[in-house]
């Protein structure tokens, strides 16, 4: 894949650095797009990376990033939407609590955050470099959501408001890319991430079995590899979580038991003829 250049956004800390890390070491000439400079000094160096400090909640920021990626690299192929504000972000106290802050508690200025960044930036990303990719008649772009059942619980707004936004948008962007060469799918996690914005909370929760395990950054790598990989030709409007992705089977057999599609409704008919086979 060293032919290749991907642009991850939030793609310097948590989930955004594994996936950063993981398609540099395949070859992967990687723009990775933070907002901290911290975060952009450790990264300073890394081999196939050029950290960049953006807010993509501003359409000039995302014009920016994708020029930074054509002046650098003098291509694009591949996109990854992982910049976003999580729960700990918008109820850091009450964080997985059973009380959690009810919707008409939250702050105007967190709405607006949230959504900016974690479905207008995402946007505002995709039809930038959308057209890129269908002149070339190959790319990828990748968002991430959350497990359904997170969008939906209560004291999930504007977090699961903004995923559902996201994982809809997958589903109509993929219907709209059929034909073109380009492919849109989603990589998840599949439960809660051991990311520096995780509270020693829910850490040591999930060490009781209190909730399911937490996804460590690189268990992101492997089905994203696939998804970007030529292999994956075919695999358009699925998501696949890290969670039950099993590394031991090939890459298109795992893709087969792991992926479902997009979107709010499983197709029994759509699981059967996935084209990993």
């Amino acid at each position: 894949m060293t032919d290749r250049v991907a642009i991850v956004t939030g793609g310097l800390r948590g989930l955004g650095r594994g996936m950063t890390l993981g398609l540099a070491a395949t070859g992967v000439r990687v723009l990775a797009v933070g907002h901290l400079p911290e975060d952009v000094a450790a990264m300073e160096g890394t081999p196939n990376v050029r950290p960049m400090i953006a807010d993509l909640r501003s359409p000039e920021a995302c014009d920016r990033v994708v020029a930074e990626a054509l002046a650098a690299f003098g291509r694009l192929d591949i996109l990854v939407n992982n910049a976003g504000l999580t729960f700990t972000y918008i109820d850091p106290a009450r964080f997985r609590r059973e009380t959690p802050r009810k919707f008409w508690e939250v702050k105007d200025e967190v709405i607006q955050n949230v959504m900016d960044t974690n479905y207008v930036a995402a946007d505002q990303m995709g039809r930038r470099v959308a057209p890129i990719l269908v002149k070339q008649d190959w790319g990828r772009i990748i968002n991430v959501t959350t497990k359904l059942d997170t969008m939906n619980r209560e004291g999930s707004v504007p977090y699961g408001s903004s995923k559902a936004a996201l994982e809809m948008t997958t589903e109509i962007w993929a219907k709209e890319m059929v034909g073109t060469g380009v492919t849109v799918n989603i990589v998840n996690p599949g439960a809660g991430a051991n990311t520096p914005g995780m509270n020693q909370e829910l850490r040591d929760w999930s060490r009781e079995g209190k909730v399911p395990r937490l996804v460590e950054p690189d268990e992101m790598v492997p089905p994203l590899l696939y998804v970007v990989s030529e292999a994956a030709d075919a695999v358009n409007g699925y998501r696949f979580d890290a969670l039950t992705w099993d590394a031991s089977l090939p890459p298109t057999e795992s893709a087969r038991r792991n992926g479902r599609p997009a979107g709010f409704v499983l197709h029994p008919q759509d699981e059967a003829t996935f084209p990993a086979g």
